[in-house]
């Protein structure tokens, strides 16, 4: 990765509200405190850090307004309101010169059915198949070997990774991002025993990706069985998720890697559920609901809760039961010393 900043640039890209000390050498790498150089710009994100500041050797360092703190000799602070969120905007400009959004135009091994409609200022990369009635819209890119089936929708300006596949009758909506290996609309596992066989149910309904999703790599949103399985907008979901048929989840949740969501759960609006963490099927999770990483949600779960442990329960609850559960040994220790004592007391009034 090779980048390269003057201080002008850097304190616009950032919104800096002052700027302490100055150079004129470009900046050419972003590092963290410890590990930054005199070309590399940091940042104060966290205060637990704000102790590494004073021995950083970074050449510019974005920090808080409030920092009380002075740059040292050809050092630059950059006051931000928020240097995380700061240094997230540079970020931006850098993936945009890195990975720039190609030009419009379809490459000549892309497969395109005749019936599809493919907005001619949308990208389509090599080795892509378009199915019948498929629809692209206007700023769509799709990078190599991505699959649009047969009437599925993706809307203008959504970027599909390659080897992203997205099912027929499908929709995509707009600004969406799907990383390597998502696959929207595989097929829901609907199975019904029959006699002593197990008989496939088939899956007939849609995924439907409302505006600004963003999928992390190889994770999967299963169609429903029937109707819509649905994922709000803004939401963004990890890499390796698993969303069952016919789920539901709202606007603005955060779903991180390794969870697994069983059919017919309905998820509110700016959840967040941990990573590994799992939500049975035929479930009701309540808005602004924290789910803690490796958790296990089998009942429904109330507006604003935060839930942790397997089966989760309030975060208060499960803390003291871990504590607890900690002491156990001690505990049986004594149960036992108290049974031999009163053995002993029983045969002594023998």
């Amino acid at each position: 990765m090779s980048v390269s900043f003057h201080l002008d640039e850097l304190a616009r890209h950032v919104g800096a509200a002052s700027v302490d000390g100055g150079r004129t050498r470009p900046v050419t790498g972003v590092s963290s405190l410890s590990e930054a150089g005199p070309d590399d710009l940091s940042f104060l994100g966290n205060p637990k850090y704000a102790s590494e500041v004073a021995g950083s050797r970074a050449g510019v360092i974005l920090v808080p307004k409030a920092f009380e703190g002075r740059p040292s000799e050809g050092q630059v602070f950059l006051r931000v309101d928020n240097p995380s969120y700061a240094l997230a905007l540079l970020c931006s400009v850098i993936e945009s010169a890195l990975w720039p959004r190609p030009a419009p135009g379809v490459h000549p091994s892309a497969v395109i059915s005749p019936g599809a409609d493919v907005s001619p200022a949308a990208h389509v990369g090599p080795l892509c198949v378009i199915g019948e009635g498929a629809r692209l819209g206007p700023d769509v890119v799709l990078e190599a070997a991505v699959h649009v089936g047969r009437h599925a929708t993706v809307g203008q300006g959504s970027w599909l990774k390659s080897g992203a596949r997205v099912g027929d009758y499908c929709v995509v909506g707009s600004r969406c991002r799907l990383q390597p290996g998502v696959v929207i609309g595989s097929e829901g596992f609907g199975y019904e025993p029959v006699g002593e066989d197990i008989r496939r149910i088939p899956q007939v309904g849609i995924v439907v990706l409302e505006d600004d999703v963003e999928v992390g790599a190889n994770s999967t949103l299963d169609r429903a069985r029937f109707s819509r399985t649905v994922v709000g907008r803004g939401t963004k979901i990890d890499n390796l998720v698993q969303i069952a048929h016919n789920v539901r989840i709202g606007s603005q949740c955060m779903i991180a890697a390794q969870t697994g969501i069983a059919g017919s759960t309905v998820i509110g609006d700016r959840c967040v559920l941990g990573g590994q963490s799992g939500v049975a099927g035929h479930l009701a999770v309540g808005d602004r609901v924290r789910v803690g990483a490796q958790s296990g949600v089998l009942e429904d779960v109330p507006a604003d809760a935060f839930v942790n442990g397997t089966p989760a329960c309030p975060l208060g609850l499960e803390r003291r039961v871990v504590v607890l559960s900690r002491r156990l040994p001690d505990l049986f220790k004594k149960v036992d010393s108290l049974a031999a004592a009163l053995d002993a007391v029983a045969k002594d009034a023998r």
